[in-house]
């Protein structure tokens, strides 16, 4: 029954994306918006494909800059995600840390990740610690799922904890973290999408070779069909990385099922 309603889940995703593909070729095609702005499907394959060389003709730029974009965003996440959770698990193991610091961590809740890129970059600078910026962008999503995770803890277990004279340490690692680590994985899944984004308006903002200053140059030169171009890879980018966490949450919250 449920592998019935995951085929049938994948089904309905798929025909809406052929759907919205249609509704593409059939608007500008048809001149419905016009194609300075709108690039038909195949225009876009095409900016696609020499980009990336895919026939032998073409410069294979877009190939570089995808490697560039994603390893700013790799490395970011990575830091984003060792930095959220050792603040996490300092702020979310003590119930002082959290009774000071809570109201700081519900002010920065709300802000978006673009709001915070013009205090890290005056913090870190510019390139070659860019990738210091995205971690600092995408950490607070992990930092604030692990102090939930821990906070939440039920009371019992520490109650359980100091009838057996168990560390603080050993608390972390056998019941917090454990308990926590749901909260942790949807706060790393968040955390990558974060650092796409901030990967991108840092290049374009810092002129760095990246995805994001390719569909910056693309959108000033008015060649919409390299900014599509762009826009579909990040596109992808965030498909498949978010994919692949989903996979390795999958199992590694086996052991909850």
């Amino acid at each position: 029954m449920n592998e019935r309603l995951k085929m049938s889940s994948w089904l309905g995703s798929a025909l809406v994306l052929c759907a919205l593909i249609a509704l593409w070729w059939v608007a500008s095609n048809l001149g419905w918006v016009s194609r300075v702005f709108l690039p038909t499907p195949q225009a876009t394959w095409d900016a696609l494909a020499e980009g990336f060389n895919l026939r032998g003709n073409g410069h294979g730029e877009l190939a570089g800059w995808t490697l560039d974009t994603v390893g700013r965003m790799l490395q970011g996440w990575l830091l984003a995600s060792l930095a959220g959770v050792a603040l996490g698990v300092f702020i979310g193991a003590s119930a002082a840390a959290r009774a000071w610091l809570q109201p700081m961590l519900e002010f920065i809740r709300p802000l978006p990740a673009s709001a915070v890129l013009p205090v890290a970059i005056a913090i870190f600078g510019l390139s070659p610690r860019m990738v210091l910026v995205v971690a600092f962008g995408a950490m607070w999503p992990v930092l604030l799922a692990t102090v939930h995770g821990l906070a939440t803890v039920d009371a019992r277990l520490a109650e359980v904890t100091r009838c057996l004279q168990l560390s603080r340490t050993a608390f972390i690692l056998k019941i917090g973290l454990p308990h926590a680590m749901p909260d942790i994985l949807a706060g790393m899944r968040l955390a990558l999408t974060v650092a796409l984004i901030v990967a991108v308006v840092g290049e374009m903002i810092a002129s760095q070779g990246g995805l994001g200053q390719a569909i910056l140059l693309a959108a000033r030169a008015f060649r919409a069909s390299e900014l599509f171009a762009g826009i579909v890879l990040l596109g992808l980018i965030g498909f498949v990385s978010n994919g692949l966490l989903a996979f390795a949450e999958h199992k590694l919250l086996r052991w909850q099922r």
